[in-house]
């Protein structure tokens, strides 16, 4: 029976947040429990399990998607990026992360590292967005703590900051 597991089990490797990891995954191993249990990247919250929460959003190969959605097999020799990856390696917040802190957009923190993600991937794909096209980006979220504006507000933030200074961390 143990030798029948390991056959079912595939060797998975990929850059995570810049770092070449790998781990052993069943078919039917969510991306979500992959990053969690496997790679120790526990920053991934699973929430609803349905992708409806949007609580474990990262981004494979810069794009924002569900890993509770997404099998581990999937990923295989892709980039995925976890909201560990969004600070610097000495742990200095970036600029997303530090305009959170500012406008209080976290509270208890849960849905956090999925709303990060995705705001990522959108100011990457739309640098000056609008109020409404970032409260449409969040719909697809859900918080139960900040009530969205705080963290529209620090979205907008970041957008308008990185307009000024493109290539510079926007400091508190």
């Amino acid at each position: 029976m143990k030798r029948l597991e390991q056959e079912q089990q595939h060797l998975v490797t990929v850059t995570l947040n810049g770092v070449s990891r790998s781990g052993r995954a069943e078919t039917r191993t969510l991306l979500s429990d992959f990053l969690r249990h496997e790679l120790g990247a526990t920053g991934t919250h699973v929430g609803c399990e349905h992708g409806v929460c949007g609580a474990c959003t990262v981004r494979i190969d810069g794009v924002a998607v569900r890993a509770c959605l997404t099998l581990a097999v999937q990923v295989d020799g892709r980039r995925v990026d976890t909201v560990e990856g969004l600070a610097d390696r000495d742990g200095m917040l970036n600029d997303l992360q530090q305009a959170f802190r500012r406008n209080h957009a976290l509270q208890c923190g849960f849905c956090t590292a999925g709303i990060l993600n995705s705001c990522t991937d959108f100011l990457e794909r739309v640098p000056m967005p609008t109020e409404q096209q970032v409260r449409d980006m969040l719909s697809g979220h859900l918080c139960r703590c900040t009530g969205y504006t705080p963290i529209v507000a620090a979205v907008l933030e970041v957008a308008a900051a990185r307009q000024i200074q493109p290539e510079e961390t926007i400091d508190a």
